[in-house]
């Protein structure tokens, strides 16, 4: 099934009653506040990733009903969020999960926004009282991207860790994917490398580190894949569940937002982020546990709907023990495969991994 198309009977009423309500309000002030009065307020990281997948996100709601663009729709808040403000270390040593959100999610819940544009990847699973996931959008290449430095251009495509010399300097600030490359290299040296896309490849140019790792999506996103030497593919480096996908959250009570969003969502964003969301959420580690988790929906027969296949990554920060494990099934059963994935990897791991 394709996301929403301008033609889309499902979508029209709910852009239509809001663009209707608010042209009404120009014209007479009635004194009556509508949930939904103009403009919608968005809330976003102020980084240009961050940035850039906002007003795409807006720019998509507007192609489907020009009118709203006309009117100036919405209004865009910036908010600086705890992760934003502390760059110098780990962000398990400085809260964990949602550090990126809580800041953006206070001001949803108290009606300073009305809607919040995130990365799903820092999304924590469980959302904030009275807030939901309303609306997740086409997912962009979800696969990790290996950015060398100056002096590492030369890999085999067949080895996509060739290019590394002995005890390389990786920057990273990814439990998950320093496992996976440990496990692989235990050779390799890892130093703590965070900012948005931009300050992390001026470090490397900078010769901080040897090379690092982003994921695809951001690149492209921001016009810059071709500084991508090595990609990744999904089963030597397992994504983080929900990455290369932008989710909105909203209020749970504001029915008439959830349903002009639901109206633009990608079917099959919503199958595979709940399969690996699920996944996550049962494994349930600290933000040092190495966690993967990508679904993708894979026909089987032609004219027939697609199967959910989803794996499953549980390993050790120092890539000593790593656990991999494949499930599929319907897409309708996204939110089982993922549990039933999620109890399978925590049963067969050390339970010291899960400690936080």
């Amino acid at each position: 099934m394709d996301s929403a198309s301008p033609s889309s009977p499902a979508l029209s009423p709910a852009l239509q009653k809001i663009a209707a309500e608010a042209a009404a309000r120009q014209k007479k002030t009635t004194g009556h506040a509508s949930r939904s009065q103009l403009p919608l307020r968005v809330g976003t990281r102020g980084s240009p990733l961050a940035l850039v997948q906002t007003r795409a996100f807006l720019t998509m709601l507007t192609r489907f009903c020009p009118v709203l663009r006309d009117m100036n729709a919405f209004q865009e808040h910036q908010i600086n969020t705890t992760g934003d403000q502390v760059q110098n270390r780990r962000l398990a040593e400085i809260g964990g999960k949602g550090l990126f959100s809580k800041e953006i999610h206070e001001a949803l819940s108290d009606g300073r926004i009305d809607f919040a544009v995130h990365s799903l990847k820092d999304l924590e699973t469980d959302l904030p009282p009275g807030l939901v996931l309303a609306c997740t959008l086409k997912r962009e290449d979800a696969r990790d991207a290996l950015i060398l430095g100056p002096e590492l251009r030369q890999a085999d495509p067949e080895d996509p860790y060739s290019a590394l010399p002995h005890g390389a300097l990786v920057g990273c600030a990814s439990v998950r994917r320093q496992a996976q490359m440990l496990h692989a290299r235990p050779d390799l040296k890892f130093g703590l490398l965070r900012g948005n896309v931009q300050t992390r490849i001026d470090k490397l140019a900078g010769r901080q580190c040897d090379a690092t790792l982003l994921a695809l999506a951001g690149l492209r996103r921001l016009g810059m894949a071709e500084r991508a030497d090595i990609v990744f593919d999904p089963t030597v480096m397992v994504p983080a569940a929900g990455q290369g996908i932008v989710g909105v959250t909203v209020r749970e009570d504001n029915v008439e937002l959830r349903e002009l969003l639901a109206a633009i969502e990608d079917y099959e964003a919503r199958a595979v982020s709940t399969a690996e969301r699920a996944l996550l959420a049962e494994l349930d580690g600290s933000c040092r546990t190495p966690i993967g988790g990508y679904a993708q929906l894979i026909p089987l027969v032609a004219g027939e709907e697609p199967q959910l296949h989803l794996t499953g990554l549980v390993a050790s920060e120092d890539g000593t023990f790593l656990l991999k494990r494949d499930i599929s099934g319907a897409p309708a059963d996204a939110e089982r495969l993922g549990r039933e994935l999620g109890k399978s990897l925590r049963a067969d791991s050390p339970a010291s991994i899960f400690e936080e």
